[in-house]
């Protein structure tokens, strides 16, 4: 069974980096971000993690966004402003003056109140930004970092979530009895739909998603239930990455942990052979800066 080390195609597109907390996603994500657009090519890496790394890694402060780093390479962590102002431009006002109508609240503090309360809505306006992002043409490439895997999953249930919620809205939001001439809260409900609609078959058609592991008991016995879980929305990975590979090197502790690591990843090679499996070796340095990304960027790409 041939082990690819590198492989990755040089073609535009949206990538997403997924993986449980700790694996190197982060990492790989910026590295190919670099590799992108070190071949010309406009690139956004784009962070929708809580507690993004992507600017540690540039070793970059990110004063504006998105943050030049070099020529064609951009990046941009999401955050809780930003979804406030997508929220305020796709639907914010319009469903506050229907609120607005039955309680008197304002308007800073509805927008706080809704993107905390409402299940899946940071989610569902980060998704709808790149999407956004893909549409506008802005960028050849986006390389998207996620969140740790269990919020990643709940990312992509998000646009069932609000089908599900948008379902039962009628029943409750047409009894409202709005005066004046805001639009008609059904009008509301139904480009809401639209949104989440589109972006379900976004995520499906258009991105294309790498994820991360490590050659560990735990990560490997976690990889079944993720496969499982992606396929159940329809999503297929192109491309599992082992990260933090041990490389003997006559070292007892080094064979040791070398050994140890052969096991789970000729499981893993048997397990998932139908798809592209990347190696990447354990450096002895932190990966952080262009020079170190650089180094590994042989590794993930020929």
């Amino acid at each position: 069974m041939t082990r690819t080390i590198g492989g990755c195609n040089d073609n535009g597109g949206i990538y997403m980096f997924a993986g449980k907390g700790g694996v190197g996603k982060t990492t790989c994500a910026a590295t190919a971000a670099l590799h992108y657009a070190s071949l010309g090519k406009k690139t956004l890496a784009i962070s929708t993690d809580a507690t993004p790394s992507l600017a540690h890694i540039f070793e970059a402060a990110i004063d504006d966004k998105p943050a030049r780093i070099r020529d064609c390479l951009y990046i941009s962590e999401l955050g809780i402003n930003e979804i406030e102002q997508m929220w305020d431009r796709k639907f914010g006002r319009d469903v506050y003056q229907v609120f607005f109508s039955i309680v008197d609240i304002d308007y800073d503090s509805f927008v706080s109140f809704m993107t905390s309360m409402l299940p899946g809505l940071s989610d569902e306006f980060m998704v709808d930004y790149i999407r956004e992002l893909r549409i506008s043409g802005e960028y050849d490439t986006i390389v998207w970092d996620t969140a740790p895997l269990g919020q990643t999953l709940a990312l992509l249930e998000t646009p069932n979530m609000l089908v599900e919620h948008l379902k039962l809205a009628p029943r409750i939001y047409s009894r409202l009895r709005i005066s004046g001439k805001q639009e008609p809260v059904m009008n509301i409900i139904k480009r809401w739909q639209k949104l989440s609609a589109d972006n379900l078959a976004f995520l499906r058609s258009e991105v294309r998603f790498s994820l991360v592991t490590i050659p560990e008991a735990l990560a490997f016995e976690q990889l079944e239930g993720i496969f499982g879980e992606l396929g159940r929305f329809g999503f297929g990975v192109e491309r599992l990455i082992i990260n933090n590979v041990v490389r003997a090197d006559g070292s007892a502790f080094l064979k040791a942990r070398a050994e140890q690591q052969k096991r789970y990843i000729d499981m893993i090679y048997r397990r998932y052979s139908d798809i592209e499996i990347i190696e990447l070796p354990m450096h002895p340095c932190e990966i952080k800066g262009l020079d170190r990304l650089d180094e590994i960027e042989g590794s993930l790409f020929r």
